[in-house]
């Protein structure tokens, strides 16, 4: 009996060592990271568990990850606003085995803070932020991405 028991211990943390651990970070450290980074092109997503529009274009993010280990992909999570229980989201994370890498960002009133972020932001979601440091170009897009979209956007700030 015990050996049932042990491999499918086993198999439950393999599968689930594959989905990213969700970080609770605040904006400065959010602005900090997204400044340090120079070698690779960020495209940063900004979603809610609640939103059914982000949770559509999940995927898009998700084979992005998988097809061009040039990009560096980061979803930030706006959940705490409306629910501030960091565990909920990684629950998600974990269930939907995302390996991209998610932020929680750990602001209350996104009204205070958005503008930093994005000035043209209204703080609708989904939101997406396509960043070349190399270059100083970024694209900025508030609405769903649908397939092939990504792809352009990156070209537009590799250029």
């Amino acid at each position: 009996m015990a050996r049932p028991l042990l491999f499918t211990l086993l198999v439950l943390l393999s599968v689930s060592s594959l989905a990213q651990e969700a970080r609770l970070i605040h904006l400065s450290q959010f602005q900090e990271d997204i400044k340090s980074e120079k070698g690779k092109i960020q495209v940063i997503n900004f979603w809610a568990t609640w939103c059914a529009p982000c949770l559509k274009e999940l995927p898009l993010f998700e084979k992005l990850q998988s097809d061009r280990p040039d990009i560096h992909i980061r979803l930030v999570s706006m959940d705490m606003d409306l629910d501030p229980n960091p565990d909920k989201v990684r629950r998600f994370v974990a269930r939907k085995k995302l390996t991209s890498e998610v932020i929680i960002l750990d602001e209350r009133n996104p009204n205070k803070w958005i503008d930093q972020v994005e000035k043209k932001w209204s703080g609708a979601l989904p939101a997406t932020l396509i960043i070349n440091n190399q270059n100083g170009k970024r694209v900025f897009v508030e609405r769903e991405l649908h397939a092939g979209e990504l792809e352009k956007l990156i070209s537009e700030v590799s250029q």
